[in-house]
């Protein structure tokens, strides 16, 4: 699968024929100022939580492409009174079979907000299997032990997690959740986006090489394949 990374935690997904886009926050990110919003395409837009930094460009995306917005029951009404046509409301422990493969919302330790303060569910984080890779998007998360249930109903080959302290985990707990959820190919979000989770790209790459992890620190726009 292909994937594309425009900064901050949003991470487009090209899965067989279908585009599965993570956490929109890009025309208010100054780091991602070449990427041109409305020339992205997506089916699936999936929210892990309300914060604005998860979700600004998500009615937009969702309008230009009648994309499905995937969220919590609450963030999945709230763009449903915005006009957005396709929502699929979910909750943590819930599962959906969707045309990419399956979604799992699992849990996040995290607050979640909307941007105009309406209450937005619990934070959460995603296992997303398909055809041929399983992967888990942690979402804004501390370190928590239901990670550990995660490989007991899942074969992941990679995590999406984030290292930039202060609002969610660091490298260092980022790579016991690696363990946790036994892999050891992990993508870094949430970092660098704002003074307070600005990170060491050198050091967190080091740190995770001396913990035997494959830490992968994508450039805002640049695509990859696992």
């Amino acid at each position: 699968m292909e994937i594309t990374y425009y900064g901050q935690s949003c991470f487009l997904f090209q899965i067989g024929e279908h585009r599965v886009l993570f956490d929109p926050f890009i025309s208010p990110n100054e780091l991602a100022s070449n990427i041109d919003v409305d020339s992205i395409k997506a089916d699936y837009i999936l929210i892990s939580h309300g914060h604005q930094d998860h979700v600004h460009d998500a009615e937009r995306i969702a309008k230009n492409n009648n994309a499905t917005i995937v969220a919590t029951f609450e963030i999945a009404n709230w763009f449903g009174q915005k006009g957005v046509e396709k929502t699929h409301p979910m909750n943590t422990g819930g599962k959906v079979t969707l045309p990419f493969g399956t979604v799992k919302m699992v849990n996040a330790i995290h607050s979640s907000s909307l941007p105009d303060g309406t209450y937005a569910g619990t934070a959460a984080g995603f296992v997303v299997e398909t055809e041929d890779k399983a992967f888990y998007f942690a979402g804004d998360t501390a370190l928590t032990y239901d990670m550990k249930l995660i490989p007991e109903q899942f074969d992941l080959d990679f995590a999406l997690m984030p290292i930039g302290d202060n609002f969610t985990m660091d490298i260092h707990n980022a790579l016991i959740a690696a363990d946790f959820v036994q892999v050891d190919k992990l993508i870094g979000m949430h970092y660098d986006t704002f003074p307070y989770i600005e990170i060491d790209h050198e050091e967190v790459k080091e740190v995770a090489k001396m913990a035997g992890k494959e830490l992968i620190l994508m450039e805002i726009g640049e695509s990859i394949n696992l």
